[in-house]
């Protein structure tokens, strides 16, 4: 095949893709506690390795909102172990940085600050699990970019509008419009995009020669009526867009046909449920892009644990099971052990191919014993597979498949929701949940006051976001809202006539679901500061009495200077030092030589034709190209996302699927990207 020349290299990017690698997911565990972090090191090793001009991170980096020390160590460790180097890089920032990393107290890209040395820069939005969350807003990924080791990008401003501007990315002649949007609750997102409240800013110089790469961290698959973002919701003059949040490796390309892009989804570096979406082998990209075109490279992880699962339904083999025989269950219990066997017969010879995989797989076998069957004991059976399985205690899971039977579709069985494990793939919702609860509850326990929407965004709050005075909050806001709609009112003080003002009240709220989310954030804005406020008093009285501890302790003293304080005292005193805080000294401006490019919304007409080449060859490798044959108006715009497509003429764009190696591949090259 032809090779890639220097000029053609020098106009290349290659970029790491990776998702949802949840550093520090089981990290108590014995066996399972360092898999994040040994798979987070091979999947910046092959970034050092193919010299690759940045990492493209998708979201939930970390498991937890607040990462343990152990997880936050490992991080910092193999970023600084990969990514700092004397290896200069080759790309330049052309967009206003200050509006890329708006929220940063050093709001530039860490490869150019002065003090560092970095080798390969990574950007990263924030996912679902560590969003930025308490009174300052701040996240496990605002301390890796405070430390200068990754680029956080993509956060919201505001909650009622969204203009996402892209980071805006030169190398020789190609450029890319880099654009990320953090996670925000589906519901939210999906009425914001239904409500034309998203707008992605496009360059104005020359806007059809950008490549354009979105970054999105949301439900892409459909759990509810609007607890997803439809692809078509997004804006069709993105090239590929990296999906996050799936777990299930889709990392091909695919072509949205209504839209006309690709969409990429990568999936997790590690499992984290016992799922069929789980099961599929994990990879990440490393993507090239020169000019409009791009090609897609599968690295197969091989530091992941293996995983097999498989599925019976024993009303399948009325051959082999009679549930009037009494011993069937010893009967279907050895139909299991086999099933196992046969399970860790193909873990083990897959880990003799690859000596760098774990040890003990993940096995999952799910029964469904309807039909008149009896399961099992399930801790028995896992006793005989300690030593030789990563999950002894959940390898069987019974289930029993019920058919549809006439009944009161309001009615709720908790035991049944709260008795399937979380590894099924169950996507139940604490908010759900209290609004299911409230629905179906008696009338004597029914909100009379409060709405069911706001309650449960209130218990989801205290429940991921530790945020012990959510609920009170709510409660506090609600009621002087409810006091203040009675006074103006003038309701008499006659009892049924003030539930029936607050009922009414209460309704035209649960309406107005816009009015409904700004009370549940002004709460948890006041929950935030009542907490923040709490954390000075107890700091400055520990400070206090610190201090009083010294003065009493100087007397004491032989040469005049305070005794020192107990260990206890120590701490507390330490405490009250960082709760005060300092304000921090203004930044000067910046030395640094940037160009900025100008941003304008997207135009409300335009019409485009592709052109696209995918080559399928045995290395697993994607290549597709964009052409646009027509060039947008360069007027400013404020149309948000939905509002383009009402008179916009499209062609559809083929798709080439060709094999034959002798095909001319401008990206098969061997050359090493050096730079000056």
């Amino acid at each position: 095949m032809s090779t890639i020349n220097s000029q053609d290299d020098e106009d290349t990017f290659k970029i790491l893709i990776a998702t949802d690698i949840h550093l520090g997911y089981m990290e108590k565990d014995p066996v399972r506690g360092n898999d994040t972090f040994v798979t987070f090191n091979e999947i910046l090793d092959h970034a050092q390795k193919n010299e690759v001009d940045f990492v493209l991170l998708g979201g939930d980096l970390f498991h937890d909102n607040k990462p343990s020390r152990k997880t936050v160590h490992a991080c910092l460790e193999s970023l600084r172990k990969y990514c700092m180097g004397d290896r200069p890089v080759q790309f330049e920032i052309l967009s206003d940085q200050a509006v890329n990393f708006y929220n940063s107290m050093f709001p530039w890209v860490n490869y150019q600050d002065e003090n560092l040395n970095i080798s390969i820069p990574v950007f990263s939005i924030h996912g679902n699990h560590d969003d930025p969350t308490g009174a300052d807003a701040l996240c496990a990924l605002d301390i890796l970019s405070c430390a200068g080791l990754l680029n956080h990008f993509g956060r919201s401003a505001s909650v009622e509008k969204i203009d996402i501007s892209p980071i805006l990315l030169r190398k020789g002649r190609t450029k890319i419009a880099l654009y990320g949007l953090g996670a925000i609750p589906d519901e939210r997102l999906y009425r914001m995009f239904v409500n034309k409240q998203i707008t992605m800013l496009r360059p104005k110089e020359d806007e059809d020669s950008w490549f354009n790469l979105f970054v999105i961290h949301q439900n892409r698959s459909k759990h509810g009526a609007t607890n997803y973002i439809p692809e078509q919701f997004l804006d069709d003059f993105i090239d590929l867009v990296v999906w996050g949040h799936e777990h299930e490796c889709k990392i091909a390309p695919c072509q949205n046909e209504q839209q006309h892009f690709y969409v990429s989804q990568p999936g997790s570096s590690v499992v984290t449920s016992l799922s069929p979406g789980e099961a599929v082998k994990k990879h990440i990209g490393l993507l090239h892009v020169r000019g409009k075109k791009m090609k897609m490279q599968k690295i197969a992880l091989e530091t992941v644990r293996t995983f097999y699962m498989e599925d019976i339904v024993l009303a399948d083999h009325p051959d082999l099971f009679n549930p009037d025989n009494p011993k069937v269950t010893q009967a279907i219990q050895a139909f299991c052990m086999e099933k196992v066997e046969i399970m860790l017969d193909n873990a083990e010879r897959e880990r003799l191919g690859n000596p760098r995989q774990p040890g003990k797989p993940l096995i999952r076998l799910r029964v469904d014993y309807a039909g008149g069957f009896e399961p099992f004991n399930v801790h028995r059976f896992s006793q005989k597979y300690m030593d030789r399985v990563a999950n002894p205690k959940d390898i069987i899971h019974f289930f029993r498949h019920r058919e549809q039977k006439e009944k009161n579709d309001n009615d709720l069985n908790f035991e049944n929701l709260i008795g399937r494990p979380a590894s099924e793939g169950m996507t139940l919702r604490v908010e759900d949940l209290v609004k299911q609860y409230f629905q179906t509850a008696e009338k004597k326990v029914q909100l009379s006051l409060l709405t069911e929407r706001g309650m449960g965004e209130a218990v989801q709050e205290f429940v991921d976001k530790e945020e012990k005075d959510a609920i009170e909050e709510l409660v506090k806001f609600q009621l002087e809202k409810t006091q203040r709609f009675l006074k103006e009112r003038r309701t008499a003080a006659e009892e049924e006539k003030i539930d029936e003002e607050v009922r009414k009240f209460r309704e035209s709220r649960k309406k107005n679901a816009e009015e409904e989310d700004e009370e549940v954030r002004e709460a948890m804005t006041r929950a935030r500061a009542h907490r923040s406020e709490d954390a000075v008093l107890v700091a400055a009285s520990s400070d206090e009495e610190a201090m009083d501890t010294g003065m009493k302790g100087s007397g004491d003293s032989d040469d005049g200077f305070p005794a020192t304080l107990t260990r206890g005292r120590g701490r507390a005193r330490g405490r009250a030092r960082g709760a005060r805080g300092q304000n921090p000294t203004a930044r000067g401006s910046s030395q640094r030589r940037r160009a900025f490019g100008s941003l304008k919304p997207d135009p409300l007409n335009s019409s485009k034709s592709y052109s696209e080449d995918i080559i399928d060859d045995d290395s697993d490798v994607e290549v597709l190209s964009t052409a646009s044959s027509s060039k947008v108006s360069l007027r400013l715009s404020s149309t948000p996302s939905l509002g383009k497509r009402g008179s916009q003429s499209q062609t559809s764009r083929g798709v080439d699927f060709e094999s034959d190696e002798d095909e001319f591949d401008p990206f098969q090259s061997t050359a090493t990207s050096r730079r000056k």
